[in-house]
């Protein structure tokens, strides 16, 4: 069929206390992650999927890092928010932008809290038979 031949595909969720953290519906739902997540260490995992339509083959998985946040105060929160930057992320930042003001610390892999683990995701092209490298 028409369509590219080589699919990927991504999406990320943030867990916190065992409740999944997607992307807010507004303002206060962005405020009420932000301030579960500050000053706390949550879990973010990136799912992906790498489709070969020409051969019909695939490879998925999921990566997971270990991110603690700092704790924020009220103004933080707020000119956070009115950046914009919350409103399409998973919990509400976006560790690409001004949302890495926000942590502390990293434990695994940078790319996975950003959405995309890409040596994962290399891996799983040569699997496929796609060497990156």
């Amino acid at each position: 069929g028409s369509g590219p031949a080589l699919l990927v595909a991504a999406d990320t969720d943030v867990v916190i206390d065992g409740d999944i953290l997607g992307k807010p519906r507004d303002a206060a739902e962005a405020a009420a992650m932000l301030r579960r997540l500050s000053g706390k260490t949550h879990i973010v995992h990136t799912g992906f999927a790498v489709i070969d339509r020409t051969r019909g083959v695939s490879q998925d998985g999921v990566e997971s890092a270990r991110v603690t946040f700092l704790e924020l105060n009220e103004e933080q929160l707020a000119r956070y928010i009115a950046s914009g930057e919350p409103f399409d992320k998973a919990g509400a930042y976006g560790i690409q932008g001004r949302g890495a003001l926000l942590v502390a610390s990293i434990d695994g892999d940078f790319y996975t809290v950003m959405g995309l683990p890409l040596a994962r995701l290399g891996r799983a092209f040569a699997s496929l038979g796609y060497e990156l490298l």
